[in-house]
């Protein structure tokens, strides 16, 4: 295939079977002079898109008579230069296309209804050429044809590859946008100034959620990619993020969980147990979710308790699942950071050196102080299950067998695995 100026030279595509620059001829003359009447074809063209071409019938007016009207004039200059030199336009010929395509990407105009638009231009034209066609003329009319895909597929490539490469542009800018203004709010900065720069407006409430994100089974899969594994799941999440809440949502989220701030609007659905459940779907992996409603100057607040309300969530071992701080509320209270809470977990402190007896307590507890379940679970007999409560009475001084021991072993454990947890490396 060579390169001319004007761009690429037909007769070396294969299956032309044409000799270079010689004019396709209809019915005794140029097959392009049907096209030459460029602005009143352009403008019967446009009018057709809009009446039979049903997305575009949807373009506001100003769209259909000014830029894909301009749009449609050039495609016709480059078909009539196609048809009489055989050359298929070259870059420099094609920037108004990729132009108009970034354009459009920018608008949100949809790349379906551009591509039938183009299809639809294309096939208007040739059959106004092949309506001037004998018989005699179908060995031009073929050569014509082959043309025409070409170009098609020309404008097609050019097209849809400007058009995703602006909105992959805007989907970052956006995205970069998204998290100057969540840094803004969630640090308490005064962020009306941020929104004005992002142009993403700020709601007087949010609903304040806090994700945690379970590993996907192809994450634990030693056969996968697990960070390609990873970054899926966190796209599909992302994904039905935007889709359920309208891409007003603000997130900030790894693959293991973040934050996700909802403008807690009137013509906008907040988080729900069922749209958590569908969430989870998407996700392919359990998710669990604090959540907490306020005003948008309390959101540092807000981010704070429903981190805190996860950190409680996980430590009991809850299931996947939304939870607020009413659900919580006896054991957000008694296991706040502080002395108290220390305290809480340093009675747990003589069993250190002795793990089984840590095991069994938490296990006897889990299983309603069933000596038999606790055994069976523990693979132990319930003997045995008796002489270690017994010994965890004499090192902690709880005693099981009364109500006020019952409690203030599970509040103990809790704050016990609270305390452990704060300890651990942020991943």
């Amino acid at each position: 295939m060579t390169t001319q100026s004007r761009g690429l030279d037909i007769s070396t595509i294969e299956g032309t079977d044409l000799a270079a620059n010689a004019t396709l001829r209809v019915a005794g003359r140029p097959a392009s002079r049907t096209l030459a009447d460029i602005n009143k074809l352009a403008t019967e063209m446009v009018g057709h898109f809009a009446d039979n071409v049903v997305p575009c019938g949807t373009l506001p007016g100003e769209q259909l008579h000014g830029d894909v009207t301009q749009v449609t004039q050039t495609c016709l200059r480059l078909a009539i230069e196609m048809l009489d030199d055989q050359t298929l336009p070259g870059d420099a010929q094609l920037a108004q296309i990729r132009e108009s395509a970034a354009q459009w990407a920018r608008e949100g105009v949809p790349l379906d209804t551009i591509i039938h638009t183009y299809h639809e231009g294309i096939k208007i034209g040739f059959d106004l050429i092949a309506a001037q066609a004998g018989a005699d003329d179908l060995g031009d009319l073929v050569s014509g044809f082959k043309l025409v895909m070409k170009l098609l597929d020309t404008f097609t490539a050019n097209v849809a590859t400007a058009y995703v490469e602006e909105q992959r542009l805007v989907a970052s800018q956006h995205q970069s946008a998204t998290q100057t203004l969540m840094s803004a709010l969630l640090s308490g900065h005064t962020a009306s100034a941020v929104a004005r720069q992002t142009g993403i407006p700020i709601a007087n409430n949010y609903q304040v959620v806090s994700l945690s994100i379970a590993p996907h089974p192809d994450e634990l899969d030693p056969r996968v990619n697990t960070k390609i594994a990873a970054r899926r799941k966190l796209r599909r999440v992302q994904s039905a993020l935007a889709t359920m809440f309208n891409s007003r949502a603000l997130t900030l989220l790894s693959n293991s969980g973040g934050t996700v701030l909802v403008p807690a609007d009137p013509d906008l659905p907040l988080l729900t147990t069922e749209l958590l459940a569908e969430l989870s779907v998407h996700a392919e992996a359990p998710i669990i979710a604090t959540q907490s409603v306020g005003a948008t100057e309390k959101i540092p607040d807000l981010s704070d308790e429903t981190h805190d309300l996860m950190d409680l969530v996980r430590a009991i071992r809850r299931p996947p699942g939304l939870y607020e701080m009413q659900d919580l509320l006896i054991e957000y209270q008694i296991t706040r950071p502080g002395p108290a809470r220390d305290h809480l977990a340093s009675t747990l402190n003589p069993l250190d050196t002795h793990p089984e007896l840590l095991e069994t307590l938490r296990v006897h507890l889990e299983t309603g102080l069933n000596r038999k379940s606790t055994g069976r679970r523990m693979h132990i007999h319930p003997n045995t299950v008796d002489y270690r409560l017994r010994r965890i009475t004499q090192t902690t001084g709880i005693d099981l067998a009364l109500p006020e021991g019952i409690s203030r072993a599970h509040i103990a454990l809790l704050a016990l695995d609270l305390q452990t947890q704060a300890s651990r490396p942020m991943v």
